[in-house]
């Protein structure tokens, strides 16, 4: 199934941050939802700003209009600001997107757990993120370091335990 563009993608302003306050603030609040709609979509966990600028979410070929490096820094700022974005270096040029934060990933988690009764059992992060039995799962392909934290907002919940095996990690769930 594709993806759906919202009306604004094709509306040529959408592409030019406005200098009116309200206007922006309506016009960042529907970047901020197009950006995380479209990584949700697309499964994008980790990603670079240089890559995303050139990617059909801020390049509209159909209408020629593609937003300025600058507004898009803008737009991850935003997002960053709601919790939703994560810089991961001093450059502010790779970043981590949450478009499910740490403990809604958890909590999906927990329910796909409980529902298959597998609470008191023991699984690698692999078997989690990789495994046959989690295909079909909205969890199946998470990435690793946005896995972990879920895990640890569920350890602190008393949920689960990561436990360090000879290789790699686990987690039992209780």
């Amino acid at each position: 199934m594709g993806f759906e563009w919202p009306w604004q993608y094709n509306f040529p302003p959408f592409y030019t941050l406005q200098p009116n306050v309200d206007t922006r603030q309506k016009q960042l609040s529907a970047w901020s939802s197009l950006v995380l709609s479209y990584c949700r979509h697309n499964k994008l966990y980790i990603t670079n700003v240089m890559e995303i600028q050139e990617s059909p979410l801020f390049n509209n070929k159909k209408i020629q209009r593609k937003l300025s490096l600058e507004s898009v820094q803008v737009v991850l700022e935003e997002l960053r600001k709601k919790g939703n974005l994560e810089w991961l270096d001093k450059n502010k040029t790779r970043f981590l997107i949450m478009w499910r934060r740490p403990e809604e990933w958890g909590k999906v988690l927990y329910q796909w757990v409980s529902k298959n009764g597998m609470t008191n059992s023991v699984f690698t992060l692999y078997e989690l993120i990789h495994g046959d039995d989690t295909e079909g799962e909205e969890f199946h392909g998470l990435d690793e370091a946005m896995l972990l934290r879920s895990l640890e907002a569920l350890q602190m919940e008393h949920k689960a335990e990561i436990i360090t095996l000879s290789d790699s990690k686990g987690v039992k769930f209780f």
